[in-house]
């Protein structure tokens, strides 16, 4: 119940909910008209309750538990205003004729998210550096909030140029430079006479992360990769070098890293810092309770509760485990859960590699799924 004051007469009492007791409301005897002193000391006392009870409410809000429901001011954007999106996101321009998976809307439980607004993101964050780091799933959250950002001012000028493994797409009126740095492990790859070696225990890239006002980390996808897609020959941890190891301890060892990089060299009073989280992938149909389904294929609604049949991956809890590691506050994106709710809005033969590919389960149509989790990135930054 959110701050609904209830009064019988302004002078008998004042009653609202109460987060400090039992009773769902608490009444305040106001007293007769003859005692002023009285019936302001009682108001006073009743406000500053009322304001505990919406910090409480603000404290407890938790935006990751919920469902989605269908809501016809969805999507946030037409992605035909946005040239600049890839073909891999760009499911309507590559014929997917199916266009629900773009209009449902996160409802958490306990809560209601405020709208994103764009044209209060970027008067915010006027001046302002925003940089994405971490691999393809990085790409699909930073191509959405540029087409929702561009999609606010639409006449408002704008460049996106690349140097290297870092693209820039700058909001020139507005001075807000969004960036997106393609480190898929977070720690190094280095060349070496042996060949390419991934090494857990460093961070030299770091250097292209600093002076940042807001850094969106990520990594995960590319740790299970094995064959000709592995950008990596060996594996090293201070001087012992092998040529491969459990692929989720190296995720930790690989994470240890880059937390200790965030309490050595962030100064988190002024820049935040926020971790993405775990974007999950839908190959599997048991998991979502369809057996027959081996891909996301087809797909085209979501799964309509507040839980997933096959639970939570168990990188989840690496990743949490890591981040409780970290003196220094890192904001966790938990979208793993709402996301796995989303066996729809995958690109599937709607992708990059068109009808002649297996289908891509692991990224997201755009718009769609990252718009919420820049929505939910909107409310932690601006509201």
């Amino acid at each position: 119940m959110r701050g609904c004051i209830k009064t019988r007469s302004v002078f008998e009492s004042l009653c609202l909910p109460s987060p400090l007791l039992s009773s769902p409301l608490l009444c305040v005897k106001m007293g007769s008209k003859d005692n002023a002193s009285s019936n302001s000391s009682a108001l006073v006392l009743s406000l500053l309750l009322l304001l505990l009870l919406l910090l409480h409410e603000a404290e407890g809000c938790d935006m990751f538990t919920g469902r989605w429901v269908k809501d016809a001011s969805y999507p946030l954007y037409d992605v035909s205003t946005c040239p600049f999106i890839r073909r891999e996101f760009a499911c309507k321009r590559n014929g997917r004729p199916d266009l629900d998976y773009s209009t449902f809307r996160w409802q958490p439980q306990s809560c209601k998210l405020a709208r994103f607004n764009g044209v209060e993101f970027l008067e915010r964050n006027k001046g302002k550096k925003i940089m994405f780091v971490g691999d393809s799933l990085s790409l699909n959250q930073w191509q959405s909030l540029t087409c929702m950002l561009h999609s606010s001012v639409p006449n408002s000028s704008y460049t996106l140029t690349t140097q290297g493994s870092i693209s820039t797409f700058t909001f020139k009126e507005y001075g807000l430079e969004l960036k997106l740095d393609r480190n898929v492990y977070l720690v190094d790859i280095v060349r070496e006479k042996i060949g390419r070696v991934l090494k857990l225990d460093s961070i030299n890239d770091g250097k292209n992360w600093l002076g940042m006002d807001t850094l969106i980390f990520n990594t995960w996808h590319w740790w299970g990769r094995r064959g000709p897609s592995q950008p990596w020959d060996w594996i090293q941890l201070g001087t012992n070098v092998t040529k491969d190891m459990n692929r989720v301890v190296a995720f930790e060892i690989a994470l240890g890293t880059w937390g200790k990089w965030v309490d050595t060299v962030v100064d988190t009073k002024k820049t935040k810092v926020f971790f993405q989280g775990i974007s999950p992938s839908h190959y599997k149909g048991v998991l979502w309770g369809e057996p027959a389904a081996k891909s996301c294929l087809g797909q085209k609604e979501p799964l309509m509760g507040t839980n997933y049949p096959g639970g939570l991956p168990a990188e989840v809890g690496v990743l949490k485990r890591a981040l409780g590691k970290i003196s220094k506050p890192v904001t966790l994106l938990d979208i793993t859960m709402l996301s796995l709710l989303r066996k729809d809005g995958h690109p599937s033969l709607y992708g990059l590699g068109g009808q002649s590919s297996g289908g891509d389960c692991s990224h997201w149509c755009l718009a769609g799924v990252p718009d919420t989790w820049n929505e939910i990135l909107y409310n932690y930054m601006i509201v």
